[in-house]
């Protein structure tokens, strides 16, 4: 199966700025995202920048670099206008990997395109996991799935969902609530039609874009990810955890 891993890398972030070439046993956060995405299968890793210093180290990497505009509000708008640039046909398959996730394991980046590959009906597919801790259900910044027997997605949000009445039965809740992580695959040609709708009512409460798919009608097929896939970093929290985890293996 012939796919690409593109890595949308912005150098400005809210809170922690130039995360992606902070260091950690000689590794910039963005070599160990890179080094995944090459040992995943993928015919191609693509870093999609809007800054040279990312792209200097990208290049020093042996991906393919490509300059993006700045103006670009999110990783799915980056990857989309170099998949463009990139004169990507129609039918390929893209696994849109966070530049933040150094931990995301390659049989998970090849696990969510297989998903897709093998379900026709499905434009899109990304993966979850359970829990690391019970206070992740309840946190806004940990994303939540729930799923129907198919595995296709329900729904997406930072709210604990779904809603449990009954207080004692947090153990049901755990059980069909899952934590979402931020992989998704798709071909190009669905990739230019999503970026091309509006943002949905739901998109813009919840700041989750793939909200905007479901409201559209488009459907999400969700895999238990096959192994674990780790912490983002988007805090010197986290990436002092993540310091902390790749020093004690």
């Amino acid at each position: 199966m012939s796919f690409k891993v593109y890595i949308p890398a912005r150098y400005q972030s809210s809170r922690l700025p130039g995360k992606l070439l902070l260091k950690t046993l000689g590794k910039t956060v963005l070599e160990y995202v890179v080094e995944n995405a090459n040992r995943s299968g993928a015919d191609d890793v693509v870093v999609a920048t809007d800054d040279k210093r990312i792209a200097d180290v990208a290049l020093s990497l042996g991906a393919t670099t490509i300059l993006t505009d700045i103006a670009h509000t999110s990783g799915t708008d980056r990857i989309a206008e170099a998949a463009r640039i990139n004169n990507e046909p129609a039918h390929q398959l893209i696994v849109n990997v966070q530049a933040d996730e150094p931990l995301l394991p390659p049989t998970v980046i090849a696990q969510t395109v297989e998903l897709l590959n093998s379900s026709p009906r499905a434009e899109m597919a990304t993966v979850c996991e359970e829990f690391s801790t019970p206070e992740e259900i309840k946190d806004a910044n940990v994303c939540k799935v729930v799923r129907d027997d198919n595995l296709r997605a329900l729904y997406f949000s930072r709210a604990a969902i779904p809603h449990c009445r009954d207080v004692q039965d947090m153990a049901s809740l755990a059980q069909v609530c899952r934590r979402h992580v931020g992989i998704y695959a798709y071909r190009v040609e669905f990739l230019q039609k999503f970026v091309a709708l509006p943002p949905s009512p739901l998109e813009h409460l919840e700041k989750l874009e793939q909200l905007r798919a479901l409201g559209n009608g488009y459907e999400i097929i969700v895999g238990d990810a096959l192994a674990d896939c780790g912490i983002g970093i988007d805090t010197r929290a986290d990436f002092d955890r993540f310091c902390d985890r790749m020093n004690a293996s």
